[in-house]
């Protein structure tokens, strides 16, 4: 089946980034496109609570999600929105990292907040704390589709490999990467992780990403490593999109995951062992 991956480079303006993203949607679908899958918070980058809390908005109000939903249903397709910046209604005020994944009909068929927050010093200069932010979840996923079982995970989860082992092990044949990864972390680490954890689950690792720096008053210059990939069972990249905004269409060949499996059983032949 063709697949897109959407390279977005987003501001912190959710209506105005929706407008690009739906357009963008429309671009793969009509280009033939039957999965497609956007990055870790489509509707609004921003590193100022304060901007955050003005602009989002609750899941059952959020107009992206909903213009999304109409477009997947419009298109007849399958779309992996990698995640939204969502309200809660959490006491402490935290945000949702939310991943949603829409059927052809605009029905959600599953959704997944992400788990591991990203809270790291990369430098004297870029630090982050995203769990002052945001609330982390607690329930890993699978999704089930008419063409293949998906593993839900955002970004930061890739260094997790207790997460991608669970996913494989429930049945996944496609782990989902949605990122906007740090351009720092990206060069020395992206590539290598998401090659790793499709190579160990033998299971397609499909990462759309956001790029570049983002414009708006609560950015501040932010930079993200775009490279939005999708990796083989056999570690192989088959698609890299460097980093300019847009669609990248790919073949998805499902066959590829017991291809990769039969080769190199390292699911079945895993032991349980004591700890050091």
């Amino acid at each position: 089946m063709k697949a897109a991956l959407l390279q977005l480079n987003v501001s912190d303006d959710p209506a105005a980034n929706r407008v690009v993203t739906v357009d963008m949607v429309r671009q793969a679908a009509d280009q033939g496109a039957a999965f497609i899958l956007t990055p870790e918070v489509t509707n609004c980058v921003s590193s100022t609570r304060s901007h955050q809390r003005a602009v989002l908005q609750h899941q059952d109000d959020d107009q992206t999600l909903a213009a999304l939903r109409d477009v997947a249903r419009a298109r007849g397709v399958h779309l992996l929105i990698g995640s939204l910046a969502l309200l809660t209604g959490d006491p402490d005020g935290r945000f949702a990292n939310r991943s949603f994944l829409i059927g052809p009909d605009g029905g959600i068929i599953a959704t997944y907040d992400k788990i591991h927050m990203f809270d790291v010093n990369i430098s004297e200069t870029e630090t982050y704390c995203e769990s002052d932010g945001y609330r982390p979840g607690t329930q890993s996923v699978v999704a089930q589709t008419p063409f293949a079982a998906i593993g839900l995970s955002i970004c930061y989860d890739v260094r997790f490999t207790r997460l991608a082992d669970a996913l494989a092990r429930a049945g996944a044949h496609i782990l989902t990467y949605p990122a906007a990864f740090s351009a720092v972390t990206g060069a020395a680490h992206w590539h290598s992780l998401l090659r790793a954890r499709a190579i160990e689950a033998g299971a397609w690792v499909l990462a759309p990403a956001q790029t570049g720096t983002h414009s708006g008053p609560s950015n501040s210059g932010r930079r993200t490593y775009g490279h939005s990939l999708a990796v083989d069972p056999w570690g192989e990249v088959i698609l890299d999109a460097g980093t300019e905004p847009g669609v990248y269409m790919f073949d998805l060949n499902l066959d590829k995951v017991a291809d990769a499996r039969r080769r190199v059983p390292s699911l079945d032949n895993a032991r349980d062992f004591e700890g050091p």
